[in-house]
């Protein structure tokens, strides 16, 4: 069976919408002579006249008025599938998007993200999930709408990215230690400063996910020549500050993904410039032109301005 040609449906419907040829000919700018070939092979293709001779005007046949709704709904849904997709509906979507984070994002962003969220959609469901480690998978067979982390080198090629912010670290150690009780204010700013050898001769909280210390810290002290002393190592940053808030240890971490979790403790500028780190927005290609995915993107990006 020979495959049918559908672009006799857009044909059809203008001859049954208008009832006319010469109109219908008009409608899709076509010449009296290729509108009756469309029509003939319509004829052939239905096996009915569709459109007959009543004096000087034609009228539909019993087919064709059968065939008029069935096409112009088969028309208008081909035209829905190849238009540009425009604007959701915000109030009226219903959509649950899942976000993978790296810990901390979702304490120090999570809040403003869905004050926005159910202010714009308010049927729309978030669901934060932790981001143990980067592998893309999730991203790829859909289980994750988002993900925010650091780009480096190991980052799959085919994902997209958005820049979101930068992040420094910073020292961090509960407000009674003794550390502070020993170090000399400012004058200037009545801040205590705390020096390299102070911070280096201080005990330590490493973090890292596999137990293996390698982080931008620990890399720039050893450029420097130095390591400071880690006595635990924690497996996220709100562990660590947890043990740091009831210890004599100190913690360094990122200032933006820690910004509520250090509420209560001393933060510091370390003795050493580290490089900051660059965190963005990360998805699938797949995803890249869905109109609601991209209004949560740009959602969690004007968040984390604000946040």
């Amino acid at each position: 069976m020979p495959t049918p040609d559908f672009n006799l449906l857009i044909t059809l419907d203008a001859v049954l919408t208008e009832g006319s040829v010469a109109k219908a000919a008009r409608r899709l700018q076509l010449s009296p002579s290729a509108m009756s070939r469309a029509l003939a092979r319509l004829r052939e293709a239905t096996g009915d006249p569709l459109l007959v001779r009543a004096g000087r005007g034609l009228v539909a046949t019993p087919r064709a008025l059968a065939l008029r709704e069935q096409v112009s709904h088969l028309v208008q849904a081909a035209e829905a599938v190849l238009r540009p997709v425009s604007a959701p509906d915000l109030g009226q979507l219903k959509r649950t998007f899942t976000l993978r984070s790296s810990e901390g994002f979702a304490e120090n962003f999570g809040a403003e993200i869905i004050r926005r969220v159910h202010a714009q959609a308010p049927n729309v469901r978030l669901c934060f999930m932790p981001k143990p480690d980067k592998d893309s998978a999730s991203l790829r067979d859909g289980t994750v709408d988002l993900e925010t982390g650091v780009i480096d080198d190991n980052m799959s090629p085919e994902l997209r990215t958005q820049a979101l912010f930068k992040d420094r670290f910073v020292g961090v150690m509960r407000a009674d230690h003794p550390l502070l009780l020993s170090t000399v204010k400012s004058k200037k700013t009545g801040e205590v400063s705390i020096t390299l050898p102070r911070y280096l001769a201080s005990q330590h909280i490493g973090i890292s996910r596999k137990g293996i210390i390698s982080g931008p810290v620990d890399s720039t002290l050893q450029k420097l020549g130095v390591e400071r002393n880690i006595k635990t190592i924690a497996g996220g940053f709100s562990t660590a500050l947890a043990l740091a808030r009831a210890t004599d240890l100190i913690a360094s971490v990122p200032a933006r993904h820690t910004g509520d979790l250090r509420n209560g403790m001393h933060s510091f500028a370390l003795p050493f410039s580290v490089p900051e780190i660059s965190i963005a927005l990360i998805w699938h290609p797949r995803m890249q032109a869905d109109p609601a995915h991209r209004w949560l993107r740009e959602l969690v990006r004007a968040s984390c301005e604000v946040a």
